[in-house]
């Protein structure tokens, strides 16, 4: 009969904790397992992560590269090929696209991100595409089907 008092875990699944500085007769008398002297051996001895002795640390031995542009203008980008794709597809009825209607459509995300149309692949169908920029070669594709590019 198990009583909860008498519970044990199975044989050998624990591990008996290492108890240093009980004495010669433990094996881990002395030094207590530290070895001799220095830094390491002492109480309150701390070491950075990242320290290596003394020798020049990576994050020094390596040179400082590259910069991030505080002034950069991060757009959501969609191609003409995917305005196409999506036609064919009959997700697109309207003829006027705006940001509102592709975000509330789940076609692009980030509601604070600005659009960008790109002039990759054809558009067959004329549409009317408000954007807060639009390419060279998407402008001409559009206004080649016949639609319209307004810029914010």
């Amino acid at each position: 009969m198990d009583i909860l008092s008498n519970l044990k875990p199975a044989e050998g699944s624990r591990r008996r904790k290492k108890r240093v500085g009980r004495g010669q007769g433990s094996g881990h008398g002395g030094t207590s397992t530290r070895g001799h002297k220095g830094q390491h051996s002492r109480s309150g001895a701390k070491f950075r992560a990242w320290f290596e002795g003394g020798q020049m640390p990576l994050q020094r031995r390596v040179p400082k590269f590259g910069f991030k542009n505080i002034n950069r203008i991060e757009y959501n980008i969609l191609n003409v090929s995917d305005l196409q794709e999506l036609i064919d597809k009959g997700k697109l009825s309207e003829k006027k696209i705006n940001k509102e209607f592709l975000i509330k459509n789940k076609i692009i995300k980030g509601k604070k991100l600005m659009l960008k149309i790109l002039g990759n692949g054809e558009l067959k169908a004329s549409l009317e595409i408000t954007a807060d920029a639009f390419s060279k070669s998407a402008v001409e594709k559009i206004e080649k089907a016949g639609g319209k590019a307004v810029t914010l």
